[in-house]
């Protein structure tokens, strides 16, 4: 520049002109890093909650039980739980009632009833009652099937065809080895509910006596999965499909040995579901990409609404009407404001606006979360409707007076490319105007990454989708996954698999379905 200056030629308005655009464009280069330093440090220190709530809770602490603890406070009584449970769910719910009670009493000696005063015998008059709850730990041991084998004496002694009649007994889970149903199922329900990692379990059967190794129980839940939670799975599938509102997600998984891939890949785990009018299905599906082809493959067949993020890869699925995500649209403009200063945060700026309107949305679906479909779809019309016209009005008129690369421009640029998505919520009343409820199911599988981290081999991913979708369509069918393991395993292998009516009697939502595999009613075990 100082060459410039010292250039005689040199225009020094032009020069002037130059000046300025190069700080306007520094300037907004500036702000453009200060936003995402501001967003880096939310996402890392903040607060994960989207919820638009001044009063911010404090920080759980690692002395949590010190933290919590409250010795003023009232212990419970089976009562209140059960009142507490019953107000707050309206659901029909097993209680402590539910739990197998064993009941010790305490009476004084023959020789010791007898009255202090006047010596003579006394009677029971009332009783005092204390109840605990009891923990029983987990337990192995080895259950020995012995079949017994029949012949007739007199074809033996006879030297006639001699009928060899063996007991019946059931089928074993898995031939040739130690496991049972209930270990096979606890060992899947250790890793894929608890989030036990299988080198942590092999060192907890050591603990309890037993010497399992890692090994043994991979092969144990690959053959499992495989063999006998596999076609209960396609099944699902099939009832997936034929349904006319889904919802999908997809997140990432590393599988250390992909054939032609580097062990940090990035593979990914898709999540297809049905939505709430329909019984809860849930299914992963292990893919090496996150091309959209895999979506349309699987959703192969499927005629309907799919609820889906902003991810382009979903407009490869043909026959389908794609509903946006209004939480992902709202989640942008509350990124957007909290980069801001502290000092902007709370005045009227243009990030806020966008935020209320997305806000007036959710108000509104809350007010309507009772409706029928039908009563949902006319109150729509009447009230979210003309906030998306005033919505969309604004989206256009800001689009120009604001930085496309900036946070705020990337939230109204994202509103105004989704908008044919975001608003097709309004055709149908049984669709959500957000995605969180694929969002929620496809957490469980998150947090678990977090404690097992990666998969060793595709087989093992596949296995693993198989069962995550397993035990998350049970929880939201209201089973207890172990339990309701337990019950596959021990009825699979003694019946047709290719019976579709019979296996239809094993889904999770089956009215079939023992009440012992029930949430709170499998503890009489």
């Amino acid at each position: 520049m100082m060459k410039n200056l010292k250039n005689p030629t040199q225009n020094p308005f032009e020069l002037i002109e130059k000046l300025q655009q190069q700080i306007v464009e520094l300037t907004a280069k500036l702000r453009w890093y200060e936003e995402q330093y501001r967003l880096s440090q939310k996402r890392k220190f903040g607060s994960s909650s989207e919820k638009t709530n001044p009063n911010q809770l404090e920080l759980p602490l690692f002395n949590e039980a010190e933290v919590e603890s409250n010795v003023k406070a009232e212990e419970p009584t089976v009562e209140t739980i059960t009142y507490r449970r019953k107000k707050k769910r309206g659901q029909r719910q097993a209680t402590f009632e539910n739990l197998p009670m064993e009941t010790i009493e305490y009476r004084l000696p023959e020789e010791e009833q007898v009255c202090s005063c006047c010596g003579e015998k006394t009677h029971e008059m009332s009783t005092e009652v204390r109840q605990e709850l009891v923990i029983i730990p987990a337990q192995v041991k080895v259950l020995k099937h012995v079949r017994y084998v029949y012949g007739c004496r007199h074809c033996e002694r006879n030297e006639i065809e001699t009928p060899i009649v063996t007991a019946p007994a059931p089928k074993s889970v898995y031939p040739k080895s130690l496991a049972s149903p209930s270990s096979m199922a606890y060992i899947m329900n250790q890793k894929y509910v608890e989030g036990l990692p299988l080198y942590r379990q092999e060192q907890q059967f050591k603990r309890l006596g037993v010497i399992l190794s890692r090994q043994t129980m991979a092969n144990w839940m690959l053959y499992g999965a495989e063999k006998w939670l596999a076609p209960i799975y396609q099944r699902m599938k099939e009832h997936l499909l034929s349904k006319d509102i889904l919802h999908a997600d997809e997140t990432t998984v590393q599988v250390l040995h992909e054939p032609g891939r580097s062990s940090t890949s990035k593979s990914y785990m898709w999540l297809y579901r049905t939505g709430r009018e329909d019984p809860p299905l849930v299914l992963y599906d292990y893919q090496e990409t996150r091309a959209g082809e895999h979506a349309k493959e699987f959703l192969k067949g499927f005629k309907g609404y799919l609820n889906v993020d902003g991810y382009a890869g979903y407009h490869k699925v043909s026959g389908v009407t794609l509903v946006g995500c209004w939480a992902h649209a709202r989640r942008k403009f509350d990124e957007a404001l909290n980069v801001l200063p502290e000092s902007k945060r709370h005045s009227a700026v243009t990030a806020r606006e966008g935020l209320n309107f997305c806000n007036q949305l959710f108000a509104i679906e809350r007010d309507l979360k009772e409706c029928t479909p039908e009563e949902r779809y006319k109150k729509r019309l009447k009230h979210s409707q003309p906030l998306l016209e005033a919505f969309s009005a604004w989206l256009k008129t800001e689009k120009s007076n604001v930085l496309p690369k900036s946070l705020l421009g990337q939230a109204i640029t994202y509103c105004l490319n989704q908008w044919e998505k975001l608003v097709a919520f309004l055709e149908d009343g049984r669709l959500e105007i957000d995605n969180n409820r694929s969002e929620r199911s496809i957490k469980p599988f998150v947090i678990g990454r977090k404690n097992w981290i990666f998969s060793n081999t595709p087989k093992g991913a596949k296995a693993s989708s198989i069962i995550y979708s397993i035990v998350e369509t049970a929880k939201e069918n209201k089973l207890n996954p172990f339990y309701y393991l337990r019950y596959l395993f021990e009825r699979l292998p003694n019946m047709d698999i290719s019976n579709m009516d019979e296996l239809d009697q094993l889904l999770p939502w089956s009215k079939t379905i023992p009440l012992n595999c029930r949430v709170f009613n499998n503890l009489s075990q």
